[in-house]
């Protein structure tokens, strides 16, 4: 018989409509593994029908005759709205007995609870298992925090229409409604652009061949370290309910500056100094030691409240050894110029040693800039920021020294380094292959700076120091360097005089 509501009926016209808008399941036995009873098939014989005959049109090489009723409908359920699936134009569900399991269909805004419920727990667990968010993509929300704004990232808040008894348990501040979904854009890898394509080495970190016994240290603005309470406070006041207040402080009376420095030394000649079998060097201690001495003189700078044995904090001994091992790389790298003395060099990924922009493939909802199809093997460049990635892209395509470019933006090029005693994976911005001017090409990392914070210090400081001269002494990449642009709007000119043009 015809349905009185027009957007849920199956019937036009006197006759079956070629896609049903509604569908009967038992879910119950569906999920049983079972066969369905003969009277729940007579029930449903138009729907089963029309969704074999849709089948056989969407897969002509596929026997439709193999596929079990059961399986129809399964299939069905699991694609409801969703396009070019079997289930796409189905609007409403009628399931026989409650749902018995979790439900993964994103386009529910109602549940219509008509059965008899023993328990609330039933109710709930209904709607847990008939309820998916629509959407998954963030957005930027503002909360009031003692007197202050805070910004966090976070899903935007979505509803959906719950009747029946006792359904009123639940609360609800919004009406039904899918939010539309902003226009995604497809970044993709072009076929007919194959000659823009760029690959990067894959390193999971960095190994140091020492040929000589003697090390030294350059020290520079990298090197520099600043103990501050901002990050760490010394002197925390408590106030219980009952009681009278009391005063914390940070103290290592106990410990002399000597011992700092010898645990430092230590630490740094067994996390960065050791042979393949995991063996120290100990004979390198001495010179490590009286490295370590020079840094925390020269580099280090105590702000108020601050004092040298807060370095036996793991976090900022580690956050040391970090900088006066990339001082010794910086020395060293130095003296490769002049003396093979000492090497450093990467450690490539065991299986993916090389990454490509081949394989790039991805939406996004977020701003893009079309490329130049002679510059760039990826479609477009993603935006994070209203003009900085886009001005970037502008000035790398206007440049005749640039070769090829791309975003790194799923891309899947990362810089290992270590920040806070924790393994970590820095993504630069872009990657660009230049002409120096020479007649030789050159791969330029390019990282567009905002603020200037602690972590990205390290990230650079990385880049610079250990990156670039791995992958450069490894011989198999290219030549690669890392460029740090503070201002995209003079970017022709940085990178200009960065290649001496």
């Amino acid at each position: 018989m015809p349905g009185q509501l027009p957007i849920f009926s199956n019937e036009e016209n006197g006759r079956w409509l070629a896609r049903p808008n509604t569908i009967l399941v038992d879910s119950e036995q569906l999920e049983s593994g079972e066969a369905m009873s003969s009277a729940f098939k007579k029930i449903a014989h138009s729907e089963i029908e029309q969704f074999k005959t849709d089948y056989q049109r969407r897969f002509p090489g596929r026997s439709v005759e193999k596929i079990t009723d059961e399986e129809l409908l399964r299939e069905v359920m699991n694609t409801v709205g969703k396009p070019g699936m079997l289930g796409e134009q189905v609007k409403c569900v009628v399931s026989v007995s409650m749902l018995s399991e979790g439900w993964d269909c994103q386009t529910v805004t109602h549940i219509l609870g008509v059965r008899a419920f023993g328990t609330q727990l039933l109710c709930e667990q209904v709607v847990g298992r008939g309820l998916r968010r629509a959407s998954y993509e963030t957005e930027m929300l503002t909360l009031d925090v003692n007197n202050k704004t805070v910004a966090f990232e976070a899903f935007p808040p979505e509803y959906a229409e719950v009747y029946g008894i006792p359904f009123s348990f639940i609360p609800s501040t919004g009406t039904a409604k899918i939010q539309p979904h902003r226009n995604f854009t497809h970044v993709r890898a072009l076929e007919d652009r194959i000659q823009c394509e760029m690959t990067f080495p894959r390193l999971n970190g960095y190994r140091y061949h020492i040929a000589a016994e003697t090390l030294s240290a350059l020290f520079d603005e990298d090197s520099h370290f600043a103990l501050s309470t901002a990050e760490l406070p010394t002197k925390t006041e408590t106030a219980s309910i009952l009681g009278d207040p009391a005063t914390h402080l940070l103290t290592y009376g106990a410990h002399r500056r000597q011992e700092v420095e010898f645990r430092l030394a230590k630490l740094t000649l067994e996390t960065y100094f050791c042979n393949g079998e995991g063996d120290q060097k100990p004979w390198l201690f001495p010179q490590l030691l009286a490295i370590t001495r020079r840094w925390m003189k020269e580099c280090v700078t105590y702000k108020d409240n601050t004092y040298p044995q807060m370095f036996l904090l793991d976090e900022l001994a580690h956050s040391a050894a970090s900088r006066m091992y990339q001082a010794i790389v910086k020395a060293e790298h130095a003296k490769t110029k002049t003396e093979h003395a000492k090497t450093l060099l990467p450690i490539l990924r065991p299986y993916e040693r090389t990454g490509s922009t081949r394989a790039v493939a991805f939406d996004t909802a977020r701003n893009v800039y079309p490329t130049d199809p002679k510059k760039c093997h990826i479609s477009h460049v993603v935006a994070d920021t209203d003009s900085w990635e886009q001005k970037t892209a502008q000035s790398l395509e206007e440049m005749d020294a640039v070769i090829h470019y791309v975003k790194n933006h799923n891309l899947g090029f990362t810089i290992p380094y270590t920040g806070y005693h924790r393994s970590k994976q820095y993504t630069p911005d872009f990657i660009a292959r230049l002409a120096d001017g020479n007649g030789a090409t050159l791969h330029l990392i390019l990282e567009v700076t905002g603020e200037r914070r602690e972590d990205k210090v390290m990230k650079v400081s990385t880049a610079r120091n250990l990156w670039v001269p791995a992958v450069n002494n490894h011989g198999g990449f290219g030549r690669w360097e890392f460029l740090e642009i503070l201002d995209p709007w003079d970017l022709k000119n940085t990178i200009s005089a960065f290649l001496n043009l």
